[in-house]
């Protein structure tokens, strides 16, 4: 799914790490491609490790449904070549009730429920700090998942004292590290769903899958069934009344945008994507080396309730 062209990180002194010596042992920080011998020459060193994390969901009819996870595996990637971790194989289903468009309708999302996606980040946890992994980074490319996941990263780190954290290294209505980045103004929601960030991160990752020949400019809007004095910009369950957004709504992505496309994705360029993901990477790779200096004690290791 993903290409296998890394970039060279050693012009980057100030983050990459691990001697030649350590580098050296391991053909891919992959943890697919290693044997479990090669895991535990890794854990003598190392026990930290990356899981990407995104969605399989309809992304308008120019990207592939593979986008949000594009994201998760390609910053995951990048941050792992630099600073000489593993990450995991991507969680490419993820909790996108909203994207499934009427039955019959050909989209082409697959969610998994709350429940579901829930059990499977616990488990996927709960392995690796069984086989002796103390730090989980979660890699987030999808921003629905960011509703559901709180309890599970909780139960993680009470039950096991490992160190459990959360990234999402994307831009929807925060712009952050991107700043000045995108050309789309803001009302053309340069980061949203479809639009010029991601079509940018799509070209880089494989300009093969992007159809731009069918983007086209689209901007979301109120559903049909609320009143005229509610106003709706962007992806958000919020909705604008008088000017404040203290109202939510439980909407589904057809209700106000029919092509699933929330913005204008026609100025987007292979180098605005691979600018992205290297900001986007460079910044997650300081916080986990940061994240690695933290004292870490596992109490409980054993996943002993393995079996339904």
């Amino acid at each position: 799914m993903i290409a296998e062209n890394y970039r060279d990180y050693k012009d980057l002194p100030h983050l990459t790490t691990g001697d030649e010596e350590f580098r050296a042992k391991f053909l891919s920080w992959d943890l697919g491609n290693l044997t479990y011998v090669d895991v535990q020459e890794y854990l003598k060193v190392k026990d930290t490790i990356l899981v990407p994390m995104a969605s399989f969901e309809q992304h308008g009819p120019h990207l592939p449904l593979y986008t949000d996870t594009i994201t998760a595996v390609e910053v995951s990637k990048r941050v792992a070549e630099m600073i000489a971790v593993l990450h995991t194989p991507p969680i490419w289903m993820g909790y996108s009730p909203q994207h499934m468009y009427a039955p019959g309708a050909g989209r082409g999302t697959i969610t998994v429920r709350s429940t579901t996606l829930l059990n499977l980040l616990y488990d996927v946890g709960r392995s690796l700090i069984h086989h002796g992994f103390n730090r989980l980074i979660f890699i987030n490319g999808h921003g629905s998942n960011v509703k559901v996941v709180d309890p599970i990263l909780r139960k993680l780190r009470y039950e096991t004292g490992a160190l459990i954290s959360f990234v999402k290294p994307y831009m929807e209505n925060y712009v952050g590290i991107l700043a000045g980045l995108m050309e789309n103004p803001p009302e053309e929601t340069p980061g949203w769903h479809s639009s010029e960030l991601e079509t940018s991160q799509d070209l880089a990752w494989n300009e093969r899958y992007v159809r731009m020949e069918r983007a086209a400019f689209t901007k979301a809007h109120i559903p049909e069934y609320l009143p005229k004095s509610f106003e709706k910009r962007d992806g958000m369950p919020d909705v604008e009344f008088e000017g404040y957004k203290y109202f939510t709504f439980p909407m589904d992505h057809h209700e106000f945008i029919e092509s699933g496309v929330i913005g204008n994705p026609l100025r987007a360029t292979k180098a605005k994507g691979e600018e992205a993901f290297r900001r986007l990477s460079e910044h997650v790779a300081r916080g986990v080396l940061e994240l690695m200096k933290v004292p870490v004690e596992v109490h409980n290791r054993e996943f002993v309730d393995r079996v339904f």
